[in-house]
């Protein structure tokens, strides 16, 4: 499903441990390390895509975490042009996502990565608050900082914890595509 615009709807996925940390992934077969995500079906509600792809991806179930906040509207990303499959019609030339801050209030015994057929995930770990911001794929970090300063004085409030400032990425770094609102 691509829309009028070429965005394909999806969700994004933050959970978060008791710590304020992050769950933060490595894909299967890549060297990338991302937030759980995944596209929209059709019939399907922004929150019943979350609860789909969180038990596809990390085998939690829905009394596994509590939702505590979604992002209003839609955040973008263009895929940069190597990604985008021009020859397939609507082409996608990127993702809209409505992005979910979920709390872990079951046990880490709980996340299964091989809870589907086709797993996403081969390793998993917890990460400071700030990390994937600084350490996802260039073209999705700004949608990722957009998300973690919506998300972060609700983490700080929930947690009673200080989460500092947003770190600068890394010397050395291109800047990827930029994501629009």
């Amino acid at each position: 499903m691509i829309d009028a615009d070429g965005y394909r709807p999806n969700v994004g996925i933050v959970l978060l441990n008791g710590d304020g940390q992050l769950f933060w992934a490595r894909r299967v077969s890549h060297d990338g390390w991302q937030f759980p995500q995944g596209g929209m079906r059709s019939d399907e509600t922004p929150l019943e895509a979350m609860y789909r792809e969180l038990a596809e991806e990390t085998g939690l179930a829905p009394e596994h975490v509590q939702v505590i906040a979604s992002t209003r509207g839609w955040l973008r990303y263009r895929l940069p042009n190597r990604y985008v499959r021009h020859h397939q019609r609507p082409t996608c030339i990127g993702q809209k996502q409505v992005w979910f801050l979920l709390r872990l209030v079951g046990g880490e015994d709980a996340l299964k990565l091989d809870a589907c057929d086709k797993p996403e995930f081969d390793i998993w770990r917890w990460v400071d608050f700030w990390y994937p911001a600084v350490h996802v794929v260039n073209f999705k970090r700004q949608v990722y900082e957009r998300a973690l300063r919506h998300f972060a004085p609700l983490v700080e409030e929930l947690l009673s914890v200080q989460l500092g400032a947003l770190p600068r990425a890394p010397e050395g770094t291109r800047p990827g595509d930029r994501a629009v609102a």
